[in-house]
């Protein structure tokens, strides 16, 4: 089961120049949609002079949401080699936009494919990558004299205590790397008056 990632820390920067050319790739980490668009518009002012701003992006543990965007490029030529380069590094949770000032030089499709590709190259390379877990989480509820129970597997398990209160009715939500999940709830199953509170 495929619990970790690879994802970067911050924005890094390549700059790739070729036959005048000037390719200059950015790669950003980012979460959802939202962000995206948002970097999108952002360079897309900052670099309003260039002849195309094109990108890729993968996001998501199970890295099946992607996309690449030629923008206005020859199809196949700026976005699917960035998104390639991506794939390579096996990255995600990432946004890779490379802008390009045309130097007066066609550079041809096999040209633009190995500059657009060694920009994007050029960005993960600076870049810090690091590699994630992907965590699950679980809402436990039990009665207050069985504490002492849960507590000792908590620390046995080592979960993340996320929240918890204590009354006559006890809750805590716990958050652990997901291969170790099914070991924490069958353990926390075992207490008694403990229930797991199923996610809607």
């Amino acid at each position: 089961m495929e619990d970790t990632y690879k994802t970067i820390t911050e924005p890094s920067e390549g700059i790739y120049t070729e036959k005048r050319s000037k390719f200059i790739a950015i790669a950003l980490p980012v979460r959802t949609h939202e962000e995206i668009k948002a970097h999108l518009e952002t360079y897309q002012k900052k670099y309003y002079d260039a002849r195309h701003v094109c990108y890729a992006y993968m996001l998501g543990h199970e890295r099946t949401d992607f996309r690449a965007n030629d923008n206005g490029e020859p199809s196949g030529t700026a976005g699917k080699p960035i998104l390639g380069q991506i794939n390579s590094n096996e990255l995600t949770d990432i946004l890779i936009i490379v802008v390009r000032y045309f130097g007066g030089i066609k550079l041809g499709t096999s040209g633009l494919i190995v500059a657009y590709k060694a920009a994007a190259a050029e960005a993960i390379a600076t870049a810090t990558i690091v590699e994630k877990t992907v965590d699950d989480e679980v809402t436990l509820l039990f009665e207050y004299p069985f504490m002492n129970d849960v507590m000792r597997i908590v620390k046995e398990e080592e979960p993340e205590i996320l929240q918890q209160s204590y009354d006559m009715d006890c809750s805590m939500t716990l958050r652990i790397r997901r291969s170790m999940m099914p070991r924490l709830r069958a353990r926390l199953e075992k207490v008694e008056t403990a229930r797991i509170l199923e996610e809607e």
